[in-house]
This record gives C-alpha cells, sequence and structure tokens, in this order.
C-alpha cells in the first residue's frame, strides 16, 4: 500500500479523478514530548522560525460527495517553514497528484493540468474545491504529538512510555499514536486520524 517520495514542485502529471479528493489528506511529524492531564488546553511550543521536513505514506477511506465511500494511498513530503506548509500528494508511481499550500494568511491548491485556487484559508479552499475539508492546522500539531492551542484536548499518555501520547481526542478527531521511531531517529512512526461526521479516515507512516 505504501511507498516514499520527495518532492515538492509539480514535476509530472496525473489525472484529476482521485487527485481532488487526495489532495486534504497529510502532513508530517515529529515529537514534542507530552507530559499529560487527561484534559489539556496546552499551547505547544513551536517557534515561528521552525523548519520541518517530512516524507511518508498514507491511506485514507473518505465519503465522496456523492456519499460513496472510496479508499486511497499513495506518498507524501511535507515542508513547514514558521507557519506556513506546503504538503505534495504524490500517487505511489511517484506522479504528483496535488500540492496544497497553507499559511495565516492564504490558502492554494494546484491540480495538475490546472490553475492553481486559493482562499483565505486552507479549510474554506478545500470545501470550496473539494466538497469538504480537513482540519489541516490541527494536523500540524497532532503529528506532532501534541494538541492543538486552539481547542480543548483530551490526550491519553502511554502507559509504557510517559513521556509520549497514546491519543488526542479534539475537535471531534480521535488521533491514535501506533507507533514510535527508536533512536537514533526520533517522533512518530504511525499514527491513525478518525472522524464520525463527516466521516474520515486517515493512515500515516511516516519515514525519519
Amino acid at each position: 500500500m505504501y511507498a516514499s517520495s520527495l518532492a515538492f514542485r509539480l514535476a509530472r502529471r496525473a489525472s484529476l479523478g482521485a487527485a481532488a479528493a487526495l489532495a486534504l489528506a497529510l502532513a508530517g511529524c515529529a515529537v514534542n514530548p507530552a507530559h499529560g492531564p487527561s484534559t489539556s488546553n496546552a499551547t505547544p511550543e513551536l517557534s515561528t522560525q521552525t523548519t520541518n521536513v517530512y516524507h511518508g505514506r498514507f491511506a485514507v477511506r473518505y465519503v465522496d460527495q456523492n456519499g460513496q465511500t472510496r479508499n486511497a494511498y499513495g506518498n507524501f513530503d511535507w515542508q513547514q517553514q514558521g507557519d506556513t506548509v506546503t504538503l505534495q500528494l504524490l500517487n505511489p508511481l511517484g506522479q504528483t497528484l496535488a500540492i496544497v499550500t497553507s499559511s495565516p494568511s492564504t490558502a492554494s491548491l494546484e491540480l495538475p493540468n490546472r490553475q492553481p485556487v486559493t482562499a483565505d484559508n486552507v479549510s474554506d479552499l478545500m470545501q470550496h474545491t473539494l466538497g469538504f475539508a480537513l482540519p489541516v492546522e490541527g494536523l500540524r500539531y497532532w503529528l506532532a504529538s501534541s494538541p492543538a492551542p486552539s481547542s480543548h484536548a483530551k490526550t491519553i499518555v502511554d502507559p509504557d512510555q510517559t513521556s509520549r501520547l497514546k491519543e488526542i481526542d479534539q475537535e471531534g478527531w480521535t488521533i491514535q499514536y501506533l507507533a514510535y521511531a527508536d533512536a537514533p531517529a526520533s517522533g512518530v512512526k504511525r499514527l491513525d486520524l478518525t472522524r464520525q461526521d463527516p466521516p474520515l479516515d486517515i493512515k500515516l507512516v511516516l519515514d525519519h
């Protein structure tokens, strides 16, 4: 189901069908150690100068605009520079499906053979372009093993390693941390994100 790739510009062309739906999926991962209360409004110490680059594989199950359940999978590249995130989604052959760029002031979505589309924020852009929206800003924190600072969250600490989170419940999402990388690598290795309404399942494996 999975394969790896690296890039941040539209290099190849791919068909549009699943591409539009895929443009919603992902983000990358890093670990800020979690110390844990069962509920939290913690504000993670993510510097506005932070630069993070992540690569990995994804599988997504979603309901399309016609109410049909669909599955998609492939590879992703994520680059974060301060508050700006650029996410590239690729199919298993390495062809670019979509590029999403999100910043506090604007968002853009690029699809093969199409002009970029822009909006004030990434949620509005995805809703308008794809028919549904993903919590990209929440994922930016959740994939760093930390609650987002924007709202109340319930956290569960891993009983075998109390410096790590096992689960976050926030904004209608359940984020389960299934594996962390061992030294010398560090960070989240595998996690699942699920939402009930509207239903969406995301499985991520991160390459460090």
